[in-house]
């Protein structure tokens, strides 16, 4: 039987951009995997995201995430 952490309770849909702020945990909808988002890149058009395993950030790596993928496919953690 699979009970659900409570981390995976914290989540909640990305309404708007407003909620995308550095340091939010962020997390795909159909995946485990959690990010802490930085600052947005203009440049590149989307925000930078890093790596985050058992409350540990790992900065050597990132992801850059479109606004719009991030509201359709990705959740972020409850204020």
């Amino acid at each position: 039987m699979h009970h659900p952490t409570m981390e995976n309770n914290n989540f909640q849909t990305i309404l708007d951009a407003y909620q995308l702020v550095s340091g939010a945990k962020i997390k795909g909808k159909k995946h485990e995997e959690v990010f802490e988002l930085g600052k947005y890149d203009a440049n590149k058009r989307g925000y930078t995201a890093y790596p985050v395993e058992q409350g540990v950030k790992y900065d050597d790596f990132s992801v850059v995430i479109a606004e719009n993928e991030l509201k359709n496919n990705f959740l972020i953690e409850a204020a």
